[in-house]
């Protein structure tokens, strides 16, 4: 009885002192969040005066503060946000939070995309855009194709719902080139016309992305001709305590347009030297509505059912419901990382990315050769699918040759099929493709020689074609093989050395200059079953030696000029020499085994002024001149102009090494920031381009995209962020279209005399993104507001009209 009377009189002595271990306990934790949006940041570095003391921030966003004494000064710093400095009293009178803004001076900006190394963004000669997971949350884009739109810098061509086909400085296709996490997605197969192997990146698995605008060749090689975007994913996160660290997001979007449905989740286990990172979306987008106000001519008045084993053209009861283009998508991405200790790392990524068929727009709106019905009764693509298997050992350290070496290997996997069927035809004709690619980089990173900073390495690509075709009558469902639209079991494969240097001449002077020789090789048999083709196979070598060369000047602590000088280069691919395919109404394009890679040569001259962090204007100018380009011409194939192909006679032709052409142009851009509230920030790009043929004709060229641009007024506070913005796009006339987009009159609309042109259009958007709470988010969009009908140039799909688009996300 005693024992329990001693032990009740110790009870509030008990509860006491838990409350005051509590107390010290927390008082000695900090949470570091971004005071725009309330998310934790983690690897902050927090440190004293002299540095005796330092510790860096969980991915929690917690940091300890037990070695530091009460009142001496510390400091909060990270890459992205402005330094911050306090005492650990004040710290514990503000509830032991500490909020960082983001740094309005992005020239300390850290890249990667140039050298594949980390580099100050001030010290790049090349214009280079930035996209960070926080920006891309808040845009809300449906895919990666989207998300280059957003940017306001990238113009986006789409023939499809499925797809997004990204326009760079007056190139596109196979002459930009596309990067996941270090290593290229352009493979042997990739065409001249439009690609949507973009949308295979999972935007809520980005963690940044960097587009360099410009040739790129002296790091990523061939097809590197007007720029690079290069996707870096998400990472792992390590664990800074001895516990494990358990993470993650859950994502709902909803957007009327499409009736799009998008889920998503992620999440993140962390221990000291192991981490695991886990994502997972599935898209289900349904038919897209276009606006009320535009061209009549945009309408999808009809389109085609199979009924009673017949082909019917029915009206269509709505006809801005763009009759079929919704498809599902899943991508999933699998991350680990193993650190032993501060001088090795492993990584390892698994990506995955598939897509449900999904009709070819464009080909389902073109009109009969009578002008009465359409001429497809079904034109879709098969699902396309792409795995990434990518490996990397990354060593850091000194040495005689390099203060960090980087191996990446990687196994890409791709699949896309093309299936057509005539109005009234019983026959399916279907080809089908695959491509296995195998890739190898190695990566130095030399800082010891003075102020010169180099970096090397080599790269080897192996890629092989799997290619079949086959046709099948739909009523009594035989099949039977045709052409394929590559020769099987053709390869592609280059060898590559690069060195590239930065040099700091003077504190507010770098150089920056680099070469590269890459030797490619392509071996193609040809089948004759059922073309006779005046050659038998394709063995083709070729060589190409590129260079840049720039500097970054600060003539003034708050002025930039860069000027860049840069040569890329295009090999031929397995679709330039032995693709056989339609590609036009009354066309089909056809082998051709005398090609040679084409060059361009490139100037920029870029400046850059920052008005006491208020203000900052940008600009650039650029001039690409490109010789023996690669392009589709008008070609005799066994001395005829004129061949049958899937039971149509059908104009001949190839691609071929006989054009030039010469595209230039001029990049605006705008930041103004009122009070820590109010900012405005502006794009514009204007591109011309030309294309001039051996016999001296002149065309505009197809891929040159109109003068566009946007305007955005920006609120935000800790909670809240708004944005008001204007899109636009200026006018192609009919002139100024290419020759093979003048063809097109079922795309364009007509001018006053009834040729096609793209009329010049606007749209007006409101954007928001709330914090609930530090765990949940919710977000609102409003785009087109003034319900547009409008078609991005050169595109087959008419835009969305007035989409309410409605997001919420949930961290835990």
């Amino acid at each position: 009885m005693l024992y329990l009377l001693k032990m009740q009189n110790l009870k509030p002595t008990l509860t006491l002192f838990l409350l005051f271990f509590n107390l010290t306990f927390y008082a000695q934790q900090v949470t570091v969040l971004d005071a725009d949006t309330g998310i934790p940041i983690d690897n902050v570095a927090i440190f004293n005066k002299d540095q005796s003391s330092s510790t860096i921030t969980d991915s929690n966003g917690k940091g300890d503060l037990s070695l530091f004494s009460e009142d001496e000064r510390i400091t909060f710093k990270h890459i992205s946000f402005d330094v911050y400095t306090t005492t650990k009293t004040m710290i514990n009178r503000r509830g032991n939070r500490v909020y960082l803004h983001l740094s309005t001076e992005e020239l300390q900006e850290v890249v990667m995309s140039v050298s594949k190394w980390q580099q100050q963004r001030k010290h790049i000669p090349q214009k280079i855009e930035t996209l960070d997971d926080k920006s891309i949350a808040f845009t809300n884009p449906q895919t990666s194709a989207d998300l280059l739109q957003n940017s306001g810098t990238v113009f986006v061509q789409k023939s499809q719902l499925g797809g997004g086909s990204p326009m760079i400085r007056g190139f596109a296709t196979n002459r930009i080139l596309l990067s996941v996490d270090g290593v290229r997605m352009n493979n042997a197969i990739f065409r001249g016309g439009n690609l949507q192997n973009v949308i295979s990146v999972d935007p809520f698995a980005i963690k940044k992305t960097e587009i360099t605008f410009g040739p790129g060749s002296v790091i990523y090689g061939s097809d590197a001709i007007g720029g690079v975007m290069n996707f870096y994913t998400q990472q792992p996160h390590l664990s800074f305590t001895d516990s494990l660290a358990f993470s993650g997001n859950v994502n709902y979007r909803f957007a009327t347009a499409n009736s799009e449905n998008t889920a998503h989740v992620d999440f993140n286990f962390g221990q000291k030297k192991w981490a695991s990172y886990t994502s997972f979306t599935y898209n289900n987008f349904g038919d897209l509505r276009m606006g009320e106000h535009g061209p009549d001519s945009y309408l999808r008045n009809n389109y085609v059912i199979r009924e009673n084993d017949q082909d019917v053209l029915v009206a269509n009861d709505n006809p801005k419901k763009q009759v079929t283009t919704g498809y599902d998508q899943i991508n999933f991405l699998q991350k680990f990382t193993y650190k032993p200790n501060n001088i090795w790392k492993y990584d390892l990524g698994l990506y995955y990315s598939e897509t449900s068929d999904y009709s070819r727009y464009d080909r389902l709106i073109r009109p009969s050769r009578d002008g009465d019905g359409l001429r497809s009764a079904e034109w879709y693509y098969g699902p396309q699918k792409w795995f990434m298997g990518n490996f990397q050992v990354t060593k850091k350290g000194k040495n005689m040759f390099y203060d960090g070496v980087k191996l990446t290997t990687a196994y890409q996997f791709f699949e896309e099929s093309r299936h057509d069927r005539g109005f009234g035809d019983v026959e399916l004709y279907s080809t089908q493709e695959k491509v296995d690619a195998f890739s190898v980089n190695l990566d130095f990173d030399n800082k010891k020689i003075g102020n010169l900073n180099l970096f090397y390495g080599a790269e080897y690509v192996f890629n092989k074609v799997h290619s079949n075709g086959s046709v099948r009558d739909i009523e009594t469902d035989e099949v039977a093989e045709t052409a394929s639209r590559y020769p099987d079991g053709a390869t592609w494969q280059t060898l590559a050395g690069y060195v590239n240097g930065e040099y700091q001449l003077k504190p507010n002077f770098t150089l920056l200059s680099g070469i590269r020789y890459s030797q490619v090789w392509v071996d193609a048999v040809f089948d004759t079953t059922f073309y006779p083709f005046p050659f038998d196979e394709a063995d083709i070598i070729t060589g190409a030696l590129t260079g840049s060369l720039g500097f970054s000047w600060f003539p003034w602590s708050d002025f930039q000029v860069t000027l860049n000088g840069s040569t890329g280069f295009r090999a031929p691919n397995i679709d330039d020499i032995g693709k056989i395919f339609d590609s036009e109404p009354g066309s089909v394009v056809v082998p051709n085994t005398d090609l040679e890679p084409e060059y361009a040569y490139n100037g920029e001259l870029g400046l850059r002024k920052n008005f006491n962090d208020f203000l900052t204007l940008k600009g650039a100018a650029f001039y690409t001149y490109l010789v023996d380009a690669l392009v589709r011409r008008d070609f005799a194939f066994n001395g005829e102009t004129e061949i049958e192909y899937n039971g149509e006679l059908s104009n001949v032709q190839a691609i071929q090494n006989a054009a030039r052409a010469y595209v230039y142009g001029f990049e605006f851009g705008m930041e103004a920031y009122f009070d820590e509230h109010w900012s405005l920030t502006s794009n514009l790009t204007i591109t011309e381009g030309t294309e001039e043929d051996d016999d001296g004709v002149d065309s505009p060229s197809r891929h040159a995209a109109p003068t566009f641009g946007d305007v955005h007024l920006i609120w935000q506070n800790q909670k809240l962020k708004t944005d008001v913005f204007l899109n636009y796009n200026g006018e192609v006339s009919n002139e100024d279209l290419s020759l093979s987009e003048q063809g097109k009159t079922y795309m364009y609309a007509e001018d006053a005399n009834g040729n096609p042109y793209s009329p010049s259009w606007y749209t007006l958007n409101f954007r928001s993104q709330y914090q609930i709470t530090n765990a949940l988010k919710a977000s609102v969009s409003l785009e087109n507001m003034t319900n547009q009908r409008y078609r991005m140039y050169s595109s087959g799909i008419v835009a969305p009209g007035t989409n309410l688009i409605l997001g919420v996300g949930y961290v835990f």
